[in-house]
């Protein structure tokens, strides 16, 4: 686990944009498994890759057509809530940063981490709003 005064800044950049953070498995399936569309980010402090994820969330957050619920859980600080969203992300290997897209509960987009690293904000943004003009 971080140090809470070094993930404050990074929860409140994805919380601040309306991400709703859960912090126990409980949370997380009450989230995914709800009726409609769900945005899942497994933020991270990871500076080489959720450098860009956050600012990508955010920007494709903020298009017309979203999902239903943006959610957010953190890598290496809430375990158990972190474990519980990534069960809903098999077969994909634990990664983080990364970010889902459930619809009823069923997984219907993913971007791992290797296809946020070395890509910038703008482009991994677009990727999730084809994905919610596709599902939302």
């Amino acid at each position: 686990m971080y140090p809470e005064y070094l993930v404050e800044p990074m929860r409140k950049d994805l919380t601040g944009a309306g991400f709703e953070e859960l912090k126990t498995p409980e949370e997380v399936d009450a989230a995914i498994s709800s009726e409609g569309t769900v945005f899942v980010v497994v933020n991270s402090v990871c500076g080489c890759a959720a450098a860009n994820a956050r600012p990508a969330a955010k920007i494709a957050a903020s298009h017309e057509k979203r999902p239903d619920r943006l959610v957010t859980v953190f890598a290496g600080m809430e375990k158990a809530a972190v474990d519980k969203a990534r069960s809903y992300m098999l077969p994909y290997p634990p990664s983080s940063p990364s970010m889902a897209l459930f619809k009823d509960g069923r997984l219907v987009h993913m971007i791992e981490r290797h296809q946020i690293e070395g890509r910038g904000a703008q482009m991994i943004a677009d990727n999730l709003t084809a994905a919610f003009e596709q599902y939302c």
